[in-house]
């Protein structure tokens, strides 16, 4: 072997120790967050003894804020509806119009659509949240209030259901549009060799085989929109009372964090109580990964 070979071997090893090593280090800090969390999150129900169905289901929230003191309540269901409300609110919204932005992007204008709307939606990727929610604060809040005479100046469901759809927008649409670019040709141009338009192809064809694509797209945009704190907080009221409709105003966990985390004793009630929230939110998400894997585990089988 010349030195050459050698040497080449040698860096080829290096830099493999050096992938692995930083990918190691990934998963360890996964697991030392998941494993705090859990230790904190925990300690709700193991030190203050309070159960899960209380947590969960009930609305009933005045955690004590003395360390060491329970006694109080600790029930979340309305920062828990909140978030559902608002994320649900926000895939009704988004899911359409990003299935028809990618299908626009893939198959309608793909050359317009790789020019001009492409560039437009990683754009909105990187704007920060505190500018989503500064404008729909700004911007959406009053027009909520003077259209439909909304209680609380504007600040509702409905607020936080817009803002966090235009976030996960992009996500949806990019993935979607790559799952429906991904379909072997032969797909479409066996329909239009059968007769059907191009609308029929994109419909009964190309959409349902990109299927599980485009459910990976839904899911992570879920997943951001159920881990948004910033501009869902700045436009939802923060009102621990359950919502009447979407123009009533309410909270949800993340917001509720953020406002109150700082404010609390560590390892009181109330701060324990906040920590159960974040383990809350680290299983949804875990959820939202666990569906992702069984859709593409799916798709391989298909």
């Amino acid at each position: 072997m010349t030195n050459n070979a050698a040497k080449r071997q040698r860096k080829e090893k290096a830099c493999k120790t050096l992938v692995m090593l930083c990918g190691l280090l990934i998963i360890a800090l996964v697991i030392i967050i998941a494993l705090f969390l859990v230790v904190k999150g925990s300690g709700t129900f193991v030190q203050y003894h309070h159960s899960i169905g209380e947590f969960l289901f009930s609305k009933n929230w005045a955690p004590s804020d003395v360390p060491g003191q329970g006694g109080g309540h600790v029930g979340a269901f309305v920062y828990i509806m909140g978030t559902v409300y608002t994320c649900a609110l926000a895939l009704v919204i988004a899911v359409p119009f990003s299935l028809a932005a990618a299908i626009f992007l893939s198959e309608i204008s793909p050359k317009f659509g790789a020019k001009f709307l492409q560039p437009a939606i990683e754009i909105f990727v990187g704007i920060p949240s505190v500018v989503y929610g500064w404008v729909g604060m700004t911007v959406l809040v009053p027009f909520i209030s003077k259209k439909f005479h909304a209680p609380m100046g504007g600040y509702s469901v409905l607020a936080a259901g817009i803002v966090l759809a235009i976030m996960i927008m992009p996500t949806i649409t990019t993935l979607s549009a790559d799952a429906l670019r991904s379909l072997p040709p032969r797909c479409k141009l066996g329909a239009l060799g059968m007769g059907a338009t191009r609308w029929q192809s994109i419909y009964t064809i190309q959409v349902p085989m990109a299927k599980s694509g485009i459910i990976t797209g839904i899911i992570l945009g879920l997943s951001r929109a159920i881990g948004e704190t910033l501009a869902v907080a700045m436009v939802i009221g923060k009102t621990r009372v359950l919502p009447k409709g979407i123009l009533y105003p309410t909270n949800n966990l993340t917001a509720a964090i953020a406002a109150d985390m700082g404010n609390t004793a560590n390892g009181s009630e109330y701060n324990l109580a906040l920590w159960s929230m974040a383990l809350l939110l680290l299983i949804l998400s875990l959820v939202c990964i666990a569906l992702i894997h069984l859709t593409l585990k799916k798709k391989k089988e298909y």
